[in-house]
């Protein structure tokens, strides 16, 4: 048992705002547990009062400082909020039939899409990232396009002038996309300009666009927009957003649908 002094305790967030900055925004709980020579449930404590004071977000296992300029990276991405991924992916895969066309992006949620889909046969689909392509190819009659060009080691995706001129190729029935922040004012919103160029290529050639984003990207921020929001037909996501955003999409026409509270039973992609 930790039985330090609540003066202690609002020292120790001091401590673990600064171990965040200096680990590029984010650590696990057990990292930070270690690191502070104090119990996980400690940090817990720590890290739930933070995360009222609007300065960490909390995620599976681990914590973001919440305005950090960059995005995490996409093993942390993966593990931030799970289940909800999970039950999103599983409504995306039954709004998909077999033989479908899409796109897919290099998003976590979109990962956890790509795995929901491995019951499907016969898809088509086109993406720059290399973690669907792993979970989708060789498959059930799937045929899997990926464009040419240098893999990212941080997230595993294709950019570049060359993946834009492949995208042109294409037209798909479906193309799905992820988000880091949705804002009623701002609009739907990442951190990565060569993922949003690739994002506003693929909405352009598919007949029906969906955002699949958890409830946490609700008011959050990041620096760049993803497209125009009237391309979106549908947002995918797990709890209701709030009254502004979500008059601000009903005043877009873009359709919300909440995810079932069953998720479909999948494991988080490898």
């Amino acid at each position: 048992m930790d039985h330090r002094t609540n003066t202690t305790a609002a020292a120790r967030g001091h401590e673990i705002l600064e171990i965040l900055r200096l680990s590029g925004g984010n650590s696990r709980i057990q990292t930070l547990a270690e690191t502070l020579g104090v119990t996980e449930e400690t940090i817990r404590r720590n890290v739930k009062k933070m995360s009222d004071d609007g300065l960490v977000h909390k995620v599976h296992g681990a914590v973001h400082l919440a305005e950090t300029k960059t995005e995490l990276s996409f093993s942390a991405r993966m593990s931030e909020a799970p289940d909800a991924k999970r039950r999103i992916a599983a409504h995306v895969a039954r709004r998909v039939p077999d033989g479908a066309s899409l796109f897919l992006d290099i998003g976590s949620t979109t990962a956890y899409i790509a795995q929901a889909l491995q019951g499907h046969s016969d898809l088509f689909i086109v993406t720059n990232s290399v973690a669907v392509a792993h979970a989708l190819a060789a498959r059930n009659g799937n045929r899997v396009f990926m464009p040419g060009g240098e893999l990212r080691g941080h997230d595993g995706g294709i950019f570049g002038v060359d993946a834009l001129d492949f995208v042109e190729r294409f037209q798909t029935d479906f193309a799905i996309l992820s988000a880091a922040a949705i804002d009623a004012q701002k609009g739907i919103l990442i951190f990565d300009l060569e993922e949003a160029k690739f994002s506003r290529a693929i909405m352009d050639r598919a007949t029906t666009r969906i955002l699949a984003a958890d409830s946490t990207k609700f008011g959050r921020r990041a620096p760049i927009s993803l497209a125009d929001p009237h391309l979106l037909d549908l947002l995918i996501t797990d709890a209701p957003p709030p009254d502004d955003l979500a008059a601000a999409l009903a005043a877009l026409d873009i359709e919300v649908k909440l995810a079932s509270a069953r998720p479909q039973t999948t494991g988080a992609p490898q």
